[in-house]
């Protein structure tokens, strides 16, 4: 297939070369038999020895690596209610798993008995007034984790002080400001994530309207507030009647704790600067272009609750639009998104892809 050109002529015949009278059959190491080969026309002949630059071809196939879970142990048995949070210890031994009422603490390597550390499950259920959202270890001590609720705090236990922490060793809740209450004050105020930053002393929660950024030495309220979607705050009739008010956003922060980022709708997340004096506050949007600004559209007369609630339920595309004139989309949110540990990489999950970016 590959002999030098200036060494054959005419249909494949190799001049300056002498055959042999009879046909050779030259086998794969350039050897040759005295059976004539009967599927070779005789002005394939190879000569004795075979030729030097012949070299037989060498098929090469590159193949993925393909990543496949394989479970190795299964915790079973030990909640009652779908699990929101799992988080491993420091200690690299442990870790813990919460649902709604109960956080418990595992051995990795006992699969089949957990230690029940917080149940808030009252005697009677219609006296429930408050449930977990999440719960995290401390980044670096193993005896520290926090969990948040559906009041709106969080709570830091330590779990040197009883086997079962019902008494927090501290708690983490912004005052109510006078006036404001209204319906929708309890459920916008229920943190959906909470995160410890790398440092161990702050912890970033979400609830539905802002991101807040808490020092655990500093438990009269939080050292900074972003403001995610704040021309929501009208719509939140039209949300709670379309059950969006009730998504659980997640939120995270960069390795070096400078930034902040949470997710929203329309497949937007914002990215916030919380060094000091930081005014960053960054919109984009996961798709190719993440800097594509939202198409605006023409102005029009304002829609009513039902009506808006009917174009809702039907499934529309453009359910409403900001105060600035941009579309929002209600199906379309960005609830699932993670900062690298030490590289200045965000990932974020929207429908069924994955995006990654890079500053």
């Amino acid at each position: 297939m590959n002999v030098d050109s200036s060494n054959s002529a005419g249909n494949g015949s190799i001049a300056g070369s002498s055959t042999s009278p009879s046909p050779k059959l030259c086998r794969a190491n350039g050897g040759s038999s005295e059976k004539a080969y009967n599927c070779l026309s005789n002005e394939f002949q190879f000569p004795p020895g075979g030729i030097e630059s012949l070299r037989l071809p060498v098929v090469v196939t590159s193949h993925e690596t393909n990543l496949v879970a394989r479970c190795r142990r299964i915790y079973a048995h030990a909640h009652d209610y779908h699990i929101n949070s799992i988080s491993k210890n420091s200690d690299g031994e442990t870790f813990i798993s919460a649902d709604d009422l109960r956080i418990n603490l595992w051995n990795l390597e006992i699969s089949n008995q957990s230690f029940n550390i917080v149940d808030v499950k009252p005697a009677n259920m219609e006296d429930l007034t408050e449930v977990i959202t999440s719960a995290e270890f401390h980044p670096s001590h193993c005896n520290t984790l926090a969990y948040s609720s559906s009041k709106g705090s969080i709570r830091l236990i330590d779990l040197r002080q009883s086997a079962l922490c019902d008494t927090h060793s501290k708690l983490f809740e912004e005052q109510e400001a006078p006036g404001s209450r209204s319906f929708f004050t309890e459920i916008i105020a229920s943190i959906s994530d909470i995160k410890f930053a790398k440092d161990g002393r702050h912890i970033l929660s979400r609830d539905y309207m802002t991101l807040k950024l808490w020092d655990i030495n500093m438990d009269s309220g939080p050292v900074a507030t972003f403001q995610v979607h704040e021309f929501l705050r009208p719509k939140l009739c039209d949300l709670y009647e379309n059950d969006s008010i009730f998504d659980k956003f997640e939120c995270c922060l960069s390795g070096d704790g400078l930034r902040v980022a949470t997710g929203s709708y329309s497949n937007l997340f914002r990215v916030f600067g919380c060094a000091a004096g930081s005014t960053e506050a960054t919109t984009l949007e996961a798709s190719k272009n993440p800097m594509r600004r939202q198409v605006q559209t023409p102005s029009r007369p304002a829609r009513s609750l039902s009506s808006l609630t009917r174009v809702v339920r039907r499934g529309a595309d453009n359910p409403g639009v900001d105060a600035n004139g941009n579309s929002f989309d209600f199906t379309t949110k960005l609830l699932h998104l993670a900062w690298h540990p030490s590289e200045n990489s965000l990932a974020c999950a929207a429908a069924n892809s994955l995006y990654m970016y890079y500053a």
